[in-house]
């Protein structure tokens, strides 16, 4: 079920964003060549708990044990932080963090260059991010789940990017997964009608290569099948008569 939150829980998702957008800032600050996924783990949780009843979203979710997912160059989402998974000169890492408080949640996620990267990897990086405000800007009044997609899709597919199909994004709020699924492709004028009050995590992951996934024996991180490049970025963003409104900002 589709819920629509109020206008104090929507202040309230705004303040938790501003916390995962604080948190994403401070992973930047610190992610250089060296550092393990660890580290930043590290200090993305000591950052969300040093504000007043803010606790990490993914921790315990569904069992993950982490508060980031930190998933490196063919890891799409999910790759779980470890002290044995180090920062290479070149790579780039997929840095995805929620935040609960007062019992709802927000989730961004950006996608990081470790030191310097190909300027084939620099363009996956900013058609991404280009991806992601195509799709924002269709989350209207009036407007359906699938004009969201369809924006993902066209910029993605016309840079010659693959669209990765069996992950979404999704509505959020009391809950980290709520409805409506938000895929990253589809028709225009498909899908549930975007009304005033809905909050939702807009997240395109778009491939160089093929964008058929694998999950590894961990159970957690998904990959490219073909171990091209992936990117991942997200905002959630609230439906309002103004236009869209994103919240995991500073």
């Amino acid at each position: 079920m589709i819920t629509l939150k109020s206008p104090r829980e929507i202040e309230i998702m705004g303040r938790a964003g501003r916390i995962v957008a604080g948190t994403l800032a401070r992973i930047r600050e610190i992610l250089r060549p060296g550092l393990s996924t660890e580290d930043l783990d590290a200090e993305a949780e000591r950052f969300i708990r040093s504000h007043d009843g803010a606790v990490p979203s993914f921790k315990g979710l569904y069992g993950f044990p982490k508060t980031l997912c930190t998933s490196i160059d063919e890891e799409i989402v999910h790759g779980i932080p470890s002290p044995r998974r180090m920062l290479d000169e070149g790579s780039i890492v997929s840095v995805d963090v929620g935040v609960q408080l007062e019992g709802l949640h927000a989730d961004s996620a950006t996608t990081i260059p470790v030191g310097e990267i190909e300027p084939e990897t620099e363009r996956l990086l900013r058609v991404t991010q280009e991806c992601l405000a195509a799709g924002i800007a269709e989350a209207r009044l009036g407007n359906h789940v699938g004009d969201i997609g369809h924006a993902v899709q066209r910029v993605a597919e016309s840079a010659g990017y693959g669209v990765v199909r069996e992950l979404v994004g999704h509505g959020i709020g009391t809950q980290f997964h709520e409805e409506p699924q938000i895929p990253n492709y589809g028709a225009p004028k498909r899908g549930p009608r975007l009304l005033d009050g809905m909050t939702l995590a807009i997240e395109p992951m778009i491939t160089v290569g093929s964008p058929v996934t694998k999950t590894l024996q961990d159970k957690w991180t998904v990959v490219t099948a073909d171990g091209s490049l992936s990117a991942h970025f997200e905002h959630t963003v609230v439906v309002t008569a103004n236009g869209p409104r994103i919240l995991t900002t500073t």
